[in-house]
């Protein structure tokens, strides 16, 4: 449905990115990767959403490590230890990505949506490290964010004084989270924080810990993929987005 394409970043980069829109356009949705990258599986994701309605970008987080074919993964992901070989390189991408570099990717994609003719209120939603990178996107950017998800998210409630989950104090989206169970990335206290946060913060929201399903469960080039789980997440994103298309 949609192609590559390059989009204004940070600093004056050039990002790589994948637009797609169903026939009408429809209301944006920034849809923030997984530290897999860009790659096909997450354009087959951004496809199902824009069916629905909506334009929906996807950028190279990681444009500042290359290109996106650089750092994708060279072999079969869903084969024995081939995920967790993948993440050992993986993994440094990601500690090196900062809280400061996530909230100017975040305007960066809006502003790409805005230029791509996308008016109202938007979606953001992210898998993995790319939960965090949406949260921060509805804290930074309130006036714009309407609706924001975050699914098997890692890190969402750290000691931090930058953790993502503290950015909610500016925030006036509806929230959707799908956390995984036995996640070790977003324990179940942290979980519990979260939502107590939510609340305090008089957001609306939905917080719900999937049982069974692992780390990276969307991600059907892997070998976590749980179909359930990632029918329910779409489910999840559709009631999420919906007010966003009236």
């Amino acid at each position: 449905m949609g192609e590559r394409i390059e989009i204004d970043g940070p600093d004056g980069a050039r990002v790589e990115a994948y637009v797609t829109a169903g026939p009408d356009g429809g209301p944006g949705v920034l849809l923030c990767m997984d530290a897999i990258g860009l790659r096909p599986r997450l354009e087959e994701m951004a496809d199902e959403i824009a069916s629905w309605g909506h334009t929906v970008l996807v950028p190279n987080l990681f444009h500042r490590f290359g290109p996106a074919a650089e750092m994708a993964p060279d072999g079969d992901l869903t084969a024995p230890g081939a995920r967790e070989a993948f993440f050992g390189p993986a993994m440094e991408r990601v500690h090196a990505y900062t809280a400061e570099q996530a909230v100017a990717d975040g305007r960066a994609g809006v502003a790409a949506l805005r230029a791509l003719g996308v008016t109202g209120p938007v979606g953001v939603h992210g898998y993995c490290m790319g939960a965090a990178v949406a949260v921060r996107a509805a804290g930074a950017m309130a006036e714009d964010v309407a609706a924001c998800g975050g699914f098997h998210g890692g890190g969402l409630v750290t000691d931090a004084d930058d953790s993502p989950h503290r950015t909610l104090a500016s925030a006036r989206a509806s929230f959707a989270f799908g956390h995984a169970d036995q996640d070790a990335s977003m324990p179940a206290e942290a979980v519990a924080e979260l939502g107590r946060t939510l609340d305090e913060h008089g957001l609306t929201a939905v917080n719900e810990v999937y049982a069974g399903a692992g780390h990276g469960y969307t991600m059907a080039d892997t070998s976590v993929y749980d179909a359930a789980a990632t029918a329910r997440h779409f489910d999840a994103l559709r009631d999420l987005y919906g007010p966003l298309r009236g």
